[in-house]
């Protein structure tokens, strides 16, 4: 069994401990999560354990023969090569064992005798082949394949030099290769954040099926309570392990949290007390020595301290601007570049305080038609007609760093000023005494608001801008992946924020808990085929494309299992695996045959007819109680005209009140009405 084991490993950088006394073991099946904030060190702790970083004191111990394999966050290039070479490269360890198997073969057909010789030479051939049969060998070009494919790679991408890709996509070549080497023990450092939701899912079900262990890094919860079974926080140094998913850790910690915040509030009590007297007396010979014991026993007394990750912070969305009851109505919406049809005959009318979700592939157009819809982007066919009062707030991954091309302001940040100027220029002043308890929830603590915007990263500014867009006051807020860049924590405080909100959001998301909580309608782009409008949020959205075609999910979801702990060929649905000019071997495998489009025409035609069917039952409903309500309307000013009301004040008080209420209920179903009208009339064009 294959292992990695710290114990009682410390580490420093100047005053700073990193780790102190840290005891943790990986063995073969471990499925474990390393937490903590942001800065803790648990980058740190991966390099360590990868044996990169030399512990100053402690033991790192690695099993004989057990191999490991790390992916950092960020920083990995790649140049020289085709992504098909560079991805085998992650088998050169047995180039050597290839090459003496090779020398075997020939000596042993030199050898004449059936000697003891001849038995050695056999035995390590017979070893070398179980090693490369073990490591799936004889299927390299298959398990390539698979990997790329899974990870958001396309066929015509196989051949074109690594240089090419851009920085997300050479993270993923080195996940790539990672996954590939099929190692004994496996440390992946925020592997989820270039991936889209399909290449998660698709990870997800590869460890799974991952036959070593490994320790990962990851902001996305729902990722998380679905891979592992054992949580390890870095908390100050220590290295704390919780048995269970992500969400049994939460809840543990949320008590111990509470038991930490009134020992933390006893402390500082002692404390303030402690310096009173201090002050109070410093000065007072017959005082001086119980001054002095009161100091060492401050300076001795061991600091409760409570974890910034773990402080409750909210934030509070400015009231969004009065608006009409349409928010956005879209006709005729399509937009193509060059040849390729991204989308067409796109429709879509949104009511003042819905929340749309928009799902699909890498390349269906989901920023795209959130540019269009901010206005970001003109070439488009079709019309975009916000309603009455709306404004609206637009954030994407560019917002931090420039203006789009065609002038419309992305809440791009100026270079000049630190962060909380920054944020002082666009929040309301009434929000001035909260704005460090925002930052802090945005990953900008302590004295990290009074960096100047110049020196921030990619990541930094990309917070700061959000944070900016939300507070200022709109009631359309369109957010184009918000959640990358924001710890477990952030997007938790982010999440809380928008269900509170009152206006109208339209979001693209990679992170699915995040996607599931918020949305309340799931808009479906397919990469140039008639898009899908679902009335419910993302799990009900799945919910329904299982119902209607069990089976049918995301790009390489629950893929079997093959040989090295990889997953079986993906079956005739999916995309092509063989590059061109790859190695032989590989069969060409159809996209999506035409069967499957008409499947997928029936169940958009069967999802929008038992649309109509509700909106039906719910609008005879509601004529039905409208109906009643004018007849009790009409009976209370028939009560209000009898003698034996209009005679007596207190009855004709309350039977006036009576019909305030009828009158107001009326009124609100008349405008439910209207609205399931114009619905009803929408599916039905």
């Amino acid at each position: 069994m294959a292992f990695v084991q710290f114990t009682g490993v410390s580490l420093s950088f100047g005053d700073r401990d990193i780790l102190i006394n840290a005891d943790i073991k990986l063995k073969t099946g471990s499925r474990a999560a390393l937490c903590g904030a942001n800065g803790s060190g648990k980058s740190t702790l991966m390099k360590v354990m990868a044996g990169i970083i030399a512990c100053d004191r402690g033991e790192r111990a690695l099993e004989k023969g057990a191999t490991i394999a790390y992916l950092p966050q960020s920083g990995l290039v790649h140049r020289g090569k085709t992504l098909w070479d560079e991805a085998k490269t992650a088998f050169a360890r047995f180039d050597a064992m290839e090459k003496r198997r090779a020398v075997i073969e020939n000596q042993l057909e030199s050898v004449k005798t059936d000697g003891s010789r001849t038995q050695n030479l056999l035995a390590e051939a017979e070893t070398i082949n179980e090693t490369l049969e073990r490591g799936g060998f004889w299927q390299i070009d298959k398990q390539i394949a698979l990997v790329l494919w899974g990870l958001g790679f396309v066929e015509s991408d196989f051949m074109r030099l690594t240089e090419e890709f851009s920085g997300g996509r050479q993270m993923r070549i080195a996940l790539a290769k990672v996954l590939l080497e099929n190692p004994d023990i496996l440390l992946l450092d925020e592997p989820t954040n270039y991936l889209d939701i399909e290449g998660r899912a698709w990870l997800e079900e590869w460890l799974r099926k991952f036959c070593g262990a490994f320790l990962l890094v990851s902001h996305d919860r729902y990722f998380l309570d679905r891979c592992v079974n054992e949580i390890y926080e870095l908390f100050h140094g220590r290295l704390k392990r919780y048995p269970g998913t992500y969400t049994d850790y939460e809840k543990r910690r949320s008590a111990e949290i509470e038991s930490l915040i009134s020992a933390y509030k006893r402390q500082q009590e002692e404390i303030a007390r402690s310096e009173d007297l201090i002050r109070r007396f410093r000065y007072k010979p017959s005082k001086a020595a119980m001054v002095q014991e009161r100091i060492k026993k401050l300076e001795k007394m061991e600091r409760v301290e409570i974890p910034e990750s773990l402080k409750k912070i909210s934030i509070k969305l400015p009231e969004p601007p009065h608006s009409g009851r349409i928010a956005l109505k879209l006709e005729g919406l399509g937009r193509s570049y060059g040849e390729k049809r991204v989308f067409s005959g796109l429709d879509l009318c949104l009511e003042s305080g819905e929340r749309l979700l928009v799902v699909g592939v890498n390349g269906a157009g989901k920023s795209t038609l959130l540019r269009i819809i901010a206005g970001a982007d003109k070439g488009h066919e079709g019309t975009v007609s916000y309603g009455a009062g709306i404004v609206s707030a637009y954030f994407s991954q560019e917002a931090a760093e420039t203006l789009s091309d065609n002038g419309v302001k992305n809440d791009g940040v100026k270079n000049d000023g630190t962060v909380l100027n920054c944020l002082e220029e666009t929040a309301p002043a009434a929000l001035y005494p909260r704005l460090r308890d925002m930052l802090g929830a945005f990953l900008f603590r302590g004295d990290d608001v009074f960096k100047k915007i110049s020196v921030l990263s990619g990541g930094e500014r990309s917070r700061l801008a959000l944070l900016r867009l939300l507070l200022r006051p709109a009631n359309l807020l369109i957010l184009d992946e918000p959640t990358n860049h924001l710890d477990i924590y952030a997007k938790n405080v982010l999440l809380e924020a928008l269900l509170a909100y009152t206006g109208t959001v339209i979001f693209v998301s990679h992170d699915r808990a995040f996607m599931e909580a918020l949305s309340k309608k799931t808009l479906a782009l397919d990469a140039g085929r008639p898009h899908r409008l679902h009335y419910g949020g993302y799990a009900d959205y799945l919910e329904s494309l299982e119902s209607l075609n069990p089976g049918e999910g995301m790009r390489g979801s629950a893929p079997a299992a093959g040989v090295g702990g990889y997953a079986a060929p993906p079956d005739a649905v999916h995309t092509a695996l063989t590059p061109p000019s790859a190695p032989s071997g590989l069969r060409e495998v159809n996209a999506v045959s035409k069967v499957q489009s008409a499947l997928r025409d029936r169940e958009a035609a069967k999802e929008k007819a038992a649309a109509i069917r509700r909106l039906l039952r719910a609008e005879a409903a509601l004529v039905e109680r409208m109906d009643a309500l004018e007849a009790e309307k009409t009976a209370l000013e028939n009560r209000l005209a009898a003698s034996d009301v209009y005679m007596s004040g207190e009855k004709t008080r309350e039977v006036k009140s009576l019909l305030a209420a009828a009158s107001a209920e009326l009124s609100s179903c008349s405008s439910e009405w209207e609205r399931l009208a114009a619905e009803l009339a929408l599916l039905k064009a």
